[in-house]
């Protein structure tokens, strides 16, 4: 299959080939992964992922078609919401920064398909920078750590970028330009360097093969039981204990010992 930006997303080249997105899909759920592959769940378009979204069509060149797309973001009087305003002003705060738009400056929304641990792989590339680069822009709510740990980590943009580099194939070092949307806009560019990519393809490596097992239907996926999804398609079959509510499976299990 051959992959353009009309194909990119569709249902066709999710199953013929593992994305960052489709695996990080995996590891929060694999009932709610298996369930968007099927086209049987559709993940909810937060305000906070469109915000996201106005800011990478504009740095892709498609924000006058994104506009079109996204009546919603539009007041009755024609209008841009309060958010997308914010997304407007984040947009001239990265603008303001010569090295962030330095960073922006590479080949947009590039696709490229490679394979890794024995299964295709696909990446969009937001800024490519050959021979040199990899940038992927991020909008976040702060770059603050997360539950104790960078935000990086967290949200696994480390393993993105340790993806990107072993499909793009050359290793280019990978950045993250990030601008986030805050009452005043911050701006950072942010180094994964190659050990850091490495730990994270060794994970991938190993979680893989069961993710794989599972989307060609030879083990049952797993219930996390805590996303929209799961919480949506629910059965229940009795009462559990106070001290289990509210904890995934995979929490569950580790407070349990079950590996």
């Amino acid at each position: 299959m051959i992959l353009a930006a009309e194909n990119y997303y569709s249902r066709e080249a999710n199953e013929a080939y593992m994305s960052v997105s489709q695996f990080k899909s995996f590891e929060r759920c694999e009932a709610a992964a298996m369930a968007e592959l099927r086209g049987e769940y559709v993940r909810q378009k937060t305000t906070a992922l469109l915000v996201g979204s106005y800011v990478d069509a504009y740095f892709e060149g498609t924000l006058p078609v994104f506009k079109g797309q996204h009546p919603e973001i539009f007041k009755r009087d024609g209008s841009l919401k309060a958010d997308y305003i914010k997304a407007e002003q984040i947009i001239q705060r990265c603008e303001s920064d010569p090295l962030f738009m330095e960073y922006m400056s590479g080949q947009k929304q590039v696709i490229k398909t490679a394979e890794l641990f024995g299964t295709p792989w696909k990446i969009k590339i937001d800024s490519y920078l050959p021979g040199d680069k990899i940038v992927d822009l991020k909008c976040m709510r702060s770059i603050e750590p997360v539950m104790g740990v960078s935000f990086v980590e967290h949200w696994e943009y480390d393993l993105q970028m340790a993806v990107y580099s072993a499909v793009e194939g050359n290793g280019l070092e990978t950045y993250l330009a990030v601008a986030t949307k805050e009452d005043v806009p911050n701006l950072e560019l942010i180094h994964i360097p190659k050990w850091r990519r490495d730990e994270c393809l060794e994970n991938v490596q190993k979680l893989l093969p069961h993710f794989l097992d599972v989307k060609a239907g030879k083990a049952e996926p797993e219930r996390c039981g805590i996303c929209d999804y799961c919480k949506a398609t629910k059965k229940l079959t009795g009462p559990i204990d106070y001290q289990e509510a509210g904890y995934s499976k995979k929490e569950l299990d580790a407070m349990k010992g079950v590996y």
